[in-house]
């Protein structure tokens, strides 16, 4: 790794201890770049989401930044502006507040690979320093300046001040009582003015906006959807339609802890609950659509399975697990990038495929039967091996008959026969028919709660899906059973849930965020709206005040965990919050008729 020449100041905390609650992240829908509260951008990795970085920082001290440095300067308030992904952050100093607004050009009328970074007057003397280290700091940057451009590794860096190469960075400096910008551009541009920028950011937020025009919503928890569905929209390609699970990397699930993964790829599990979202919330279905869409190309991409579990933004298997030699969030090593679990056979995964596909022929405006050769391949492939171990929703090693994913490849079959041919629909219902038939005699602990796999005597907060995915009424005998174990053994507060993990223990990681999102579904359809909505709270606590939630929090410490934004976690709240604003308006409307007869 290269290591850093700059001294560093003992007022900075070091960038890989920064909390994750303190991070912000901008995007122009093709790649993301993650802040804190100081401004610092801590990650960028130029061009795509799943590209190597070139600001690392978040990682290792040593991996880059782009740093403002304001003496004095301390954290203020921070928003996205006009309900875009633009961020507007406040530096706090003794002589005044800087005010930075950090965003990427996005629209067909703006330049493609464009970050800006905007300074209002300052209050004081500011400097401000870009330290590249390109290809997970692997590599020297190439530096040199032309002009009043600087070039760093091919891109191409303006400033409204001069710039400077100092000891490997770039640094702008900028007087007091005067205004600024950089722009970092992946490809050659026109230098850019002041006019220019207001242009480029009217056709941005004009974006942003149309892609609100959209929305179709009016109920509790609006101001939170709403921030769910803009994490959701930064996770996703707009290009490909594929969203990523997470924008980071090697976020620990426990703080120096080894479960730290990369996240920057295509899951295909979480495209029912994100389909489902983007369908239910949205007057056009299009960017569910264009999501399965992506998920529909994989196909052919496992040599073992319909498609591989997840896939990289092109569609194709993900590249195998590195390690990197950074240091790691708070010391949490390793750090990686790539996944070695591409080629897992997962069967919620796949069923998960089949649900997004029914939430389409039946919510979307999309004519026949779209991607059916996939899907009835899927379904096909289902009925076959879902008698097969697999690696289940938590892709743990080795396989196990996790009985969630019969569950779930039973409830796909059953939807899909009632769009297949008189034949397929008679094989699926025979294989689900199969299904359920093996889960009364094999899934059920001594209790009669859904268990993890047969013989095991604990239970999953997935479990709570299986209403929600219409296997079974939410007051069954078996979910009654379930839920009072979930309560008992996995919810440290009635509100907040644990997942049950085979290879590690599930208490001492943080709550799964999307977990209680699940639960309160749950909820919903048993009737007990006060305690849904007391969970959906509870959940959409565990983020932060930008509404990015991570993949889990530390119920004690009210730490958050793991990688960000979470767009599961995020799919899962809007899913959940649909419900509960559903069954409010039926009670309503129901009070209401009875007040009237």
């Amino acid at each position: 790794m290269i290591r850093s020449r700059r001294q560093s100041s003992p007022e900075i905390v070091a960038s890989n201890t920064v909390p994750i609650r303190n991070l912000g992240v901008i995007g122009d829908r093709r790649t993301a770049a993650v802040l804190d509260r100081m401004g610092r951008i801590l990650w960028y990795c130029p061009c795509r989401f799943d590209g190597p970085s070139l600001f690392a920082g978040l990682l290792d001290p040593e991996g880059g930044e782009w740093r403002i440095d304001m003496e004095g300067a301390a954290p203020g308030p921070r928003r996205y502006l006009d309900g875009s992904g633009m961020l507007e952050t406040h530096l706090t100093g003794p002589e005044g507040n800087l005010v930075v607004l950090d965003w990427m050009t996005s629209g067909p009328q703006a330049p493609i690979g464009v970050l800006v970074r905007e300074f209002g007057t300052a209050p004081a003397p500011v400097r401000v320093t870009l330290d590249p280290r390109p290809d997970y700091a692997r590599r020297t940057a190439t530096l040199s300046v032309e002009g009043d451009c600087a070039i760093i590794e091919g891109m191409r860096l303006y400033g409204s001040h001069p710039l400077r190469i100092s000891d490997g960075t770039v640094v702008m400096d900028l007087p007091k009582g005067e205004a600024g910008w950089m722009i970092l551009s992946d490809a050659p541009i026109s230098r850019p003015n002041r006019a220019t920028l207001d242009n480029w950011r009217g056709h941005t937020l004009g974006h942003w906006e149309g892609l609100d025009e959209a929305v179709n919503y009016e109920g509790v928890f609006a101001d939170d959807l709403q921030r769910s569905l803009r994490a959701i929209r930064l996770c996703t390609h707009e290009e490909s339609g594929a969203t990523t699970a997470a924008v980071t990397t090697s976020l620990p699930e426990i703080a120096g802890g080894g479960r730290n993964w990369d996240y920057r790829y295509v899951w295909l599990r979480d495209a029912g609950m994100i389909v489902s979202a983007l369908l239910r919330l949205c007057r056009k279905d299009s960017e569910g659509e264009q999501y399965l869409k992506f998920i529909c190309r994989c196909s052919g991409t496992s040599e073992n399975y319909p498609m591989a579990v997840f896939t990289d933004l092109d569609c194709e298997t993900a590249p195998p697990e590195t390690e990197l030699p950074f240091e790691g969030w708070r010391g949490s090593r390793p750090v990686r990038i790539g996944n070695g679990a591409a080629d897992q056979l997962q069967l919620d995964a796949y069923a998960n495929v089949v649900l997004a596909a029914k939430l389409l022929y039946r919510e979307g405006s999309s004519q026949g039967r779209a991607h059916w050769d996939v899907v009835a391949d899927i379904c096909d492939f289902l009925s076959r091996n879902w008698h097969e171990p697999d690696h289940g929703i938590w892709e743990e090693t080795p396989p196990k008959p996790y009985v969630s994913g019969k569950v779930v490849a039973a409830c796909a079959l059953e939807s899909a026969a009632d769009y297949g041919s008189e034949a397929e629909a008679a094989r699926w219902r025979k294989a689900a028919g199969e299904i359920r038939d093996w889960v009364a005699r094999n899934g059920l602990t001594s209790v009669g709660a859904y268990a993890v796999y047969p013989g095991s005597d604990e239970v999953d907060v997935t479990a709570a899906l299986f209403p929600v995915w219409d296997y079974c009424a939410a007051d069954t005998p078996e979910m009654l059973a379930t839920i009072e174990a979930l309560e008992r053994d996995w919810s440290p507060d009635g509100l907040l849930y644990h997942r049950r993990l085979e290879c590690a223990d599930g208490t001492e990681e943080g709550v799964f965020v999307a977990a209680g999102f699940w639960v309160a579904q749950y909820w919903v359809m048993r009737g007990d709206l006060d305690r849904a909505h007391a969970i959906i709270e509870a959940g959409i606590a565990q983020g932060n005040d930008l509404g990015l939630l991570s993949e889990e929090a530390d119920p004690r410490s009210g730490e958050m965990l793991g990688n960000i934004p979470q767009s599961f976690a995020h799919a899962g709240m809007i899913g959940a919050v649909i419900d509960l604003n559903r069954a409010l308006k039926a009670r309503t409307r129901e009070t209401q008729e009875k007040s009237n007869s």
